[in-house]
């Protein structure tokens, strides 16, 4: 269990007898929430959104952005600064009201519901479709569902993603989603992995493969690649912030990079600057590159 602080709600309390002068604001427990206490102040996500649960419906879960962060999900950059409490219930009644809190109606029949530890959060693939109806951008909507399917900690599916924007009706924007579904891949490692990737396609280029293992002829590992065309035998890194942070697997990278290049394989090192902005020169040597 993680939660580092005591939480219960005012009305709790009092009905174990506790009075009201312990319970006053100001006094001996911190108060997040209007009708809350705790036994100090919540220091973090976690320990915020167990203050609120004390006084939350049975049906209440926790959604949105707060249950992108609660599943360690990468935030898309354009809700990445609401660090309001979302949650999410199917009865009006049942709407919590408080400063900081954003309460959603679900118009589904039923919440699909994870436990974290204690907390109830709304299911990784109902995650997905709650965030992703509210984006604009047709890309932003893919970058979010590779989030979901991280090669190192995928947390659904591609059928599960389909099958719950499938089911979801009478939401607006829910038709972009489903539309974006067939571009979303499973395995990268980062968002900007999938921006180059989405760069690449939308110029006309065909699709590359995500995280690819290339190997000598015996089976030998050479390395995995962030992208790869093994036809054109050519392959993109992505080179992000950690490779400057991290020397070891930066030194590891360059080796492997080059014995990619004995082996015949042309190797495109790409950075944040080559697709935020105008990517027409990334898109033109690769291009280039697969029509060698």
């Amino acid at each position: 269990m993680r939660q580092r602080i005591r939480a219960f709600s005012v009305g709790a309390a009092r009905a174990q007898g506790v009075g009201a002068e312990a319970l006053r604001a100001g006094g001996q427990y911190a108060v997040p929430f209007r009708g809350v206490r705790t036994t100090g102040e919540p220091r973090d996500l976690f320990e915020r959104c167990v203050a609120l649960s004390t006084v939350l419906h049975d049906d209440v879960v926790f959604s949105h952005v707060t249950a992108l962060r609660l599943l360690g999900v990468d935030v898309p950059w354009t809700v990445e600064d609401d660090r309001r409490l979302h949650v999410v219930t199917p009865s009006a009644s049942h709407r919590v009201r408080r400063p900081g809190v954003v309460a959603h109606r679900s118009r589904q029949n039923a919440i699909s519901a994870v436990d974290l530890d204690g907390l109830l959060v709304t299911a990784p693939a109902q995650t997905f479709v709650q965030v992703g109806v509210g984006l604009r951008l047709p890309d932003d909507v893919v970058v979010l569902g590779d989030a979901f399917l991280r090669r190192k900690r995928m947390l659904t599916s591609i059928s599960e993603l389909q099958r719950t924007a499938a089911a979801t009706t009478k939401v607006k924007g829910i038709a972009q989603v489903r539309d974006q579904l067939a571009r979303v891949r499973p395995g990268t490692d980062s968002p900007m992995e999938t921006r180059t990737r989405l760069l690449l396609t939308s110029a006309g280029l065909p699709c590359p493969l995500v995280n690819e293992v290339v190997r000598l002829d015996d089976g030998t590992y050479v390395k995995r690649c962030d992208m790869y065309y093994p036809g054109a035998r050519v392959a993109i890194e992505y080179d992000g912030d950690q490779h400057r942070t991290d020397k070891a697997q930066w030194r590891d990278d360059v080796r492997r990079r080059r014995w990619l290049e004995e082996i015949g394989v042309t190797v495109i090192v790409v950075v944040a600057d080559d697709v935020i902005g105008d990517g027409t020169r990334l898109v033109a040597r690769v291009r280039q590159a697969l029509a060698r």
